[in-house]
């Protein structure tokens, strides 16, 4: 890890959570952001689940498949994004049709597939994986049914490390993007016959060469990436030894990674009758809360230590109040900071609060969502880095004068 502070946000890596189309607004505030300050170009990799994959691959679409400028994000690629999800329900689309074409009542199990037919017609992803050009890396995480494991599609493979990889450079965006969604019951996975794909596997882990090898499944069924990891964060994050890891794939490892954490905190609430149906989603929840809760609290240690080190964008976080609690040691920033107006305490909990779903949204809560996120981004950034907190600080006195 770089202990250069002036230099951590050279290198920017960025784990972008699931929770549906809400994740997906709050991301692009988080995104405003950090182009807002020139530093779309600093990223260099991205990691992404569920919502956050929809959304990346909305990004990635709306600048013709390449990772876009700061202007070029803040000019056409959010403007788009926002049309694209006021305007579009994709949990419409996919149901119209599973319902209505008979010939895709096969995945009447499997909806993920219908949801990519979704993706591709309805927000016009029609590219392959070969298509994505330039940098950043794009880790397109997934869950893998029969290992348990986090099955990923990067740089042109997909696999996970029990597995082995396979080339996919042909494989369309639109299928990656769904399976990274396909969250069980209510869209359900998507299935790959292992034999139609080239495997190779390293005998030992330091073995420098692969070798061709062939999977014991006949069948992979794969599952929303939020099943494994909901915030995304295991390809840049080691959560047993607290450190960012390095990535041979990268022209630059990482110095800075930002958690962009859309997901929905779980709701204090009665637990259902032990006949009840929902009993059962409510324990999941609780298990899944539990897991993203570890990684949080892995990843917030080694923030405590190094503040400079990144930042965890947490949807629901009131920022007034965070702001003090942080000030200790930052009080010239904070001070700054907080002369700003920002979202009441009201609005940060609709915000966090509002349903996980692929509907489309209203143009009030998109822009609630998507101000949330950008507020969370630029308090959490400024006030923890040096280099972005004392660049504010200067920029304001600058106009003072």
């Amino acid at each position: 890890m770089n202990d250069n502070k002036e230099e951590n946000l050279d290198a920017i890596g960025l784990a972008l959570s699931g929770g549906g189309v809400r994740a997906a607004a709050f991301h692009a505030g988080t995104l405003r952001y950090l182009a807002e300050q020139g530093l779309l170009e600093n990223v260099m990799h991205v990691s992404s689940v569920s919502g956050g994959s929809l959304f990346v691959g909305m990004v990635f679409r709306h600048a013709n498949y390449s990772w876009p400028s700061s202007e070029t994000y803040l000019n056409e690629v959010l403007p788009r994004v926002r049309e694209t999800l006021i305007t579009h329900s994709l949990q419409r689309s996919a149901l119209a049709r599973l319902v209505c074409n008979p010939f895709n009542w096969r995945f009447a199990l499997s909806r993920a597939n219908v949801l990519a037919q979704a993706i591709r017609g309805l927000w016009d992803v029609k590219a392959s994986l070969s298509t994505l050009k330039g940098a950043p890396v794009w880790s397109i995480n997934c869950t893998t049914g029969e290992t348990g494991r986090r099955y990923r599609f990067k740089n042109g493979t997909m696999g996970d490390y029990e597995l082995g990889y396979a080339a996919v450079e042909d494989f369309s965006l639109a299928r990656a993007m769904a399976i990274s969604a396909a969250f069980p019951g209510g869209i359900g996975p998507l299935t790959l016959k292992t034999n139609r794909f080239h495997w190779k596997k390293r005998k030992d882990w330091n073995a420098d060469e692969a070798d061709s090898y062939q999977p014991p499944f006949v069948h992979l069924h794969l599952y929303d990436g939020g099943l494994y990891d909901n915030l995304g964060i295991e390809p840049m994050f080691d959560v047993g030894r607290q450190e960012l890891k390095k990535d041979d794939t990268l022209r630059s490892n990482i110095t800075y990674l930002l958690v962009s954490d859309g997901g929905a905190p779980l709701a204090r609430a009665a637990i259902p009758h032990p006949l009840n149906p929902f009993r059962f989603k409510r324990i999941a929840d609780i298990a899944l809360d539990q897991s993203r809760a570890l990684r949080v609290r892995s990843f917030v240690s080694v923030l405590q230590k190094n503040p400079s080190a990144g930042a965890y964008v947490g949807i629901g976080a009131d920022a007034r109040p965070s702001i003090k609690r942080f000030a200790k040691g930052r009080e010239t920033i904070a001070s700054v900071l907080l002369a700003r107006d920002w979202l009441s305490a009201a609005d940060v909990s609709r915000a966090a609060t509002y349903s996980t779903n692929l509907c489309r949204m209203d143009e009030p809560i998109f822009d609630l969502l998507e101000r949330h996120g950008y507020e969370t981004a630029k308090w959490n950034v400024e006030l923890m880095s040096q280099k972005q907190g004392m660049s504010y600080v200067r920029k304001l006195s600058e106009l003072e004068q």
